[in-house]
């Protein structure tokens, strides 16, 4: 890990000095084919090797403390190829059961189509992934805050159980971002992110993220050549561009999160709010010990039901109503996954932009009736 803090390596972090022509801001390299040199070889963007993608690539590695990295098209292209790199036909996986929606669909939808099957399991027991564990059993999926509902596994103990047993450990850091958390100092094989969410953080391009060693990056690679999800050279120069500032937004979305969620926390128009920066969260004291800070995004329960939620949002005038997470602005939403997904309906995601915080206090204090 570099000895510089984050904020001087999302600046710097993986930049050439210098760039080309003598640029602080490496190019946007748009072209498709290169001419190849000595060796034969030749950038070639669908392989991920242009050189504007091959920049963002050590940029994502430096700020995840990896080896390597590579960008795929969109978050569920990162962990869809991060999966088929580990898994086979006969394969076994272990996974969180409060996965993020899109990633639970995969699951249910195609794992029996590819010939993998797979266990949910509560990401803070042992026991259970014990009792999951098979002798086709291949990787571990977890995420570090799970999305909707906010939990924190034990994220250690699940990174040391799979390398104990021969396992891949993938998670999936998203909502977390390696301004909070860095998966790979604690033993994780593969780190993928949204990168459309906060390490883009503009709300303006759909990008995703694997990090890991050379040898699991070069497969993970291999699997994104064949299936064709390379991200594009402007994405990808976008991508770079908005890594930038990425600690400077994370920590303000974290002190707007925490205002937003003290203010929820035993008002008596909420009945329940999820934010592990909340000594009352269940997950606090592990998210204290692991984390540095405690991200953007909660979840809250109005009392009233659905109805009563429903109202709230309406009430809202700064954040936009809408289903992601980790931009400048702040956004809500009422997310549901019915049952398969084991949300409430009147479950209420809130994700803290960048605005000030005593503007945002104000608003929900407003919507709330105070």
């Amino acid at each position: 890990m570099s000895a510089e803090r984050f904020e001087t390596l999302a600046v710097h972090g993986g930049e050439p000095r210098p760039a080309a022509g003598g640029s602080v801001v490496y190019p946007i390299h748009q072209g498709t084919v290169f001419e190849a040199g000595p060796g034969g070889d030749a950038p070639y963007t669908r392989l991920g090797t242009n050189p504007t993608q091959r920049h963002l690539h050590g940029r994502l590695a430096a700020l995840e403390d990896a080896e390597d990295a590579i960008a795929t098209a969109s978050g569920m292209a990162a962990i869809s190829v991060a999966l088929h790199s580990v898994l086979g036909a006969g394969d076994h996986l272990i996974a969180a059961g409060t996965f993020y929606g899109g990633t639970l669909r995969f699951l249910t939808e195609h794992a029996a189509r590819l010939g993998w099957t797979y266990d949910l399991v509560d990401p803070a027991d042992a026991r259970a992934w014990r009792e999951a564990l098979r002798p086709e059993t291949k990787a571990f999926l977890t995420e570090t805050i799970t999305n909707p509902l906010v939990r924190v596994g034990d994220l250690a103990g699940a990174a040391r159980f799979a390398r104990g047993h021969g396992i891949a450990s993938i998670i999936d850091n998203t909502l977390a971002t390696p301004v909070v958390f860095r998966p790979h100092t604690v033993g994780f094989d593969l780190v993928c992110h949204s990168a459309t969410k906060a390490l883009n953080g503009h709300s303006d391009l759909a990008a995703g993220v694997v990090t890991g060693s050379r040898e699991r990056i070069a497969r993970v690679a291999s699997v994104m050549c064949a299936y064709g999800c390379a991200l594009d050279p402007h994405a990808a120069y976008l991508l770079s561009r908005g890594l930038k500032t990425l600690a400077l937004r994370v920590r303000q979305q974290h002190v707007n999160a925490m205002a937003v969620a003290r203010l929820l926390d035993g008002h008596d128009r909420i009945s329940d709010v999820r934010y592990p920066g909340l000594p009352g969260h269940p997950d606090h004291r592990r998210a204290t010990e692991l984390f540095d800070g405690f991200g953007s995004v909660l979840a809250f329960r109005p009392a009233g039901g659905t109805a009563a939620a429903d109202a709230l949002i309406a009430a809202l005038r700064l954040p936009y109503t809408a289903a992601s997470l980790g931009g400048v602005e702040s956004l809500v939403t009422r997310v549901s996954g019915g049952e398969a997904a084991a949300l409430p309906d009147d479950l209420i995601r809130f994700s803290a932009g960048i605005e000030a915080t005593d503007d945002l206090v104000a608003d929900f204090t407003r919507a709330l009736g105070d």
